[in-house]
């Protein structure tokens, strides 16, 4: 009966021991592989030196780096202490530069700028000239308060709702059905349409130009025959001014050719006067010889 009573308590620990480790939560996996938990490192492994990185807070540039400096410390931005703040900032560039960070221009611009005016305030000044020398943070000051402002709008400007991030502009093609609409057409407007296109017939009318064939020397016969013998004749009656500008021409080329074969005479007494014809004698008598 005590061996029983011995080998009960035995049984009654394993019992516990089970229900124990059913309580223990199992262990979180080192990582996920393609879904699958990762329990051990691997022997193999290879961790690069800088495989690390830490995620530090992203700014716009060393003005938006000293108003979060300001901020998170509940400083006054008009009486910035320049110590303090001198430090955080190139703890700040120091870290960045420990994680390998690039650094732009404008950050060392500004802690180079921080360092100025800090040593400014460190110098000694004297009594009377406290009042008349203006204080070395003041630049600063005005170009983070405007920064801040411009920040604040950008955010409410952000904030408001755009179009591809926030709604989508919704277009629904709706098809037109196009019924032709005939116009009221009473008797009057008939008579004026009527009206219209016959006036437009009559101003489009057609002229057909026929050319006159003129030749100087049946103009030449003409005017030889219109002369009589010893009278003086008028060279505005050998032509018809009806017949426009080219009767004109021939006439006068006609005359100048039987001047020419001394058969007219031509007389004129003043430049632009009237010009007289009249046959010549001696050829008249020669002819009828």
């Amino acid at each position: 009966m005590s061996s029983a009573k011995k080998e009960a308590p035995a049984g009654a620990e394993e019992r516990m021991l089970d229900s124990t480790s059913a309580m223990v939560e199992p262990a979180a996996p080192l990582a996920r592989l393609r879904g699958e938990p990762v329990l051990e490192m691997p022997h193999d492994l290879y961790i690069p030196p800088d495989a690390l990185r830490i995620f530090l807070e992203t700014f716009e540039g060393p003005l938006d780096l000293l108003l979060y400096l300001i901020r998170r410390q509940n400083f006054e931005v008009l009486d910035i202490p320049m110590a303090e703040m001198t430090r955080q900032y190139m703890d700040y560039i120091a870290l960045m530069r420990a994680n390998q960070l690039e650094l732009a221009a404008e950050y060392l611009l500004m802690a180079a700028l921080l360092i100025e005016i800090k040593s400014r305030m460190l110098l000694p000044t004297p009594s009377e000239n406290v009042s008349s020398e203006a204080d070395p943070r003041a630049e600063l000051v005005r170009r983070l308060l405007e920064y801040e402002q411009m920040k604040l709008a950008a955010r409410s400007l952000d904030a408001l709702p755009c179009a591809g991030r926030d709604y989508l502009l919704v277009v629904i093609e709706i098809e037109r059905s196009t019924a032709q609409r005939l116009p009221v057409v009473t008797a009057i407007d008939l008579r004026n349409a009527w009206s219209f296109a016959m006036t437009r017939a009559q101003q489009n009318r057609r002229h057909k130009i026929s050319r006159e064939t003129l030749s100087v020397r049946e103009q030449m016969t003409r005017i030889l025959r219109r002369l009589k013998h010893g009278e003086f004749v008028d060279f505005v009656d050998l032509y018809r001014s009806e017949k426009g500008a080219a009767e004109i021409v021939v006439c006068f080329l006609a005359v100048l050719e039987l001047a020419r074969e001394a058969l007219l005479e031509v007389n004129q007494r003043e430049s632009f006067s009237t010009i007289y014809l009249k046959l010549v004698e001696v050829q008249i008598a020669h002819g009828g010889r």
